[in-house]
């Protein structure tokens, strides 16, 4: 009897620690279990955070290169109108033009010097040792990512960038309407000029001779005139294109064209023009410049072998030019002559050795663009 008490008191004894071992076991399982799950979720969140902090970058990459666009546009729209404000100075039949100009150009100004232009956002990099003190996006009914943050922080980038944008179009617009208005000031002065030398005139002696009047054109042919940018040119004589051209700052011909020329001829052409008109008092009067090439076709069968062949003429490089051909101007021995062949060569421009006065084939209105 006593011996099955004992056995029995083993069995029982064994099923306890039988027990105890698999609570033991059940609860490590469930540990392991709680920490792998935990360590899950930090996973998760710093993902989240991960990808969170780089969608935020990219939205400011966004947002930066948009305003960095739009100051870029606005800074090329200021350079250009404070240049027409200068040329057109007490050029302008209503300075009221020039006023607006002057305003919006300020306006402008400050806009840019309170836009920086390299103003970088500062990045925010999650660690390893630490998660997010809230790693998840709140969200709201519809069960999507709260981004009323984000959505205000666009608008008002927005706003920056189209104020911008608007006040660029603002000083486009102020900046056509001063250079119309210079425009027809010189158009108006030229036309008077030539009232003026049309007024006092002397016929010409029979014959030519000394008897005609030094202010009359010697030119007697048909008219022709400057060349707008060829559409769609390809880039050689006479079908040059605008990206390749840029017009004179002041000045048009009788049919209202501007005087285009190879951008760095022209540029050259306006300090010229600078230094000429604080000699003389006026801007240097053109004639022609560009020329395209059906103009150079019509003027060569119109003046036979006196006008180059088309496609051989310097005017259809845009890197020529024609003055009046007035002799009490421009002529041989006038003082704008002497001028322009002792100070043109500083700024790149010659009159070539066959046009000069004992030369093959003399001009005294033609100049050249050498660099």
């Amino acid at each position: 009897m006593a011996a099955a008490v004992v056995a029995l008191a083993l069995v029982a004894g064994a099923a306890v620690g039988l027990g105890l071992s698999r609570s033991r076991e059940q609860a490590r399982v469930q540990a392991e279990a709680s920490a792998s799950a935990a360590l899950a979720a930090r996973v998760l969140a710093q993902d989240s955070a991960a990808r969170g902090a780089e969608v935020a970058r990219a939205g400011r990459a966004v947002g930066d290169a948009a305003r960095d666009e739009a100051r870029d546009a606005l800074l090329a729209a200021v350079e250009q109108g404070v240049e027409t404000l200068d040329a057109s100075d007490g050029e302008v039949a209503d300075e009221a033009v020039r006023d607006a100009l002057a305003d919006v150009l300020q306006r402008a100004q400050h806009a840019l010097e309170s836009t920086p232009a390299d103003a970088a956002p500062t990045d925010v990099q999650p660690t390893d040792d630490a998660a997010p003190a809230d790693p998840a996006p709140t969200r709201g009914a519809s069960g999507q990512a709260d981004g009323s943050e984000q959505g205000a922080a666009g608008s008002s980038d927005g706003a920056s960038v189209a104020a911008l944008r608007a006040l660029a179009a603002e000083v486009v617009a102020a900046h056509e309407a001063v250079r119309t208005a210079h425009d027809e000031w010189l158009a108006e002065r030229k036309a008077q000029r030539e009232r003026e030398a049309r007024a006092t005139q002397r016929p010409r002696a029979p014959g030519g001779g000394s008897g005609g009047d030094r202010c009359e054109t010697t030119y007697d042919g048909p008219p022709f005139y400057t060349s707008p940018p060829t559409k769609g040119g390809d880039g050689s004589n006479g079908k040059l294109p605008e990206s390749m051209l840029r017009a004179t700052s002041w000045g048009v011909d009788p049919k209202g064209t501007r005087y285009w020329l190879r951008t760095e001829a022209t540029q050259a052409l306006e300090r010229l023009n600078v230094a000429f008109k604080a000699e003389f008092g006026h801007d240097l009067d053109l004639d022609l410049t560009y020329r395209d090439f059906a103009t150079q076709v019509a003027m060569r069968e119109a003046l036979g072998s006196i006008a180059a062949v088309p496609g051989t003429s310097k005017h259809g490089t845009g890197y020529a030019l024609d003055v009046p051909e007035l002799p009490c101007e421009y002529g041989w021995d006038t003082p704008q002559r002497a001028w322009l062949v002792a100070n043109g060569p500083s700024y790149g421009w010659v009159q070539p050795s066959w046009a000069l006065r004992n030369g093959s084939n003399p001009e005294y209105w033609h100049y050249e663009y050498v660099g």
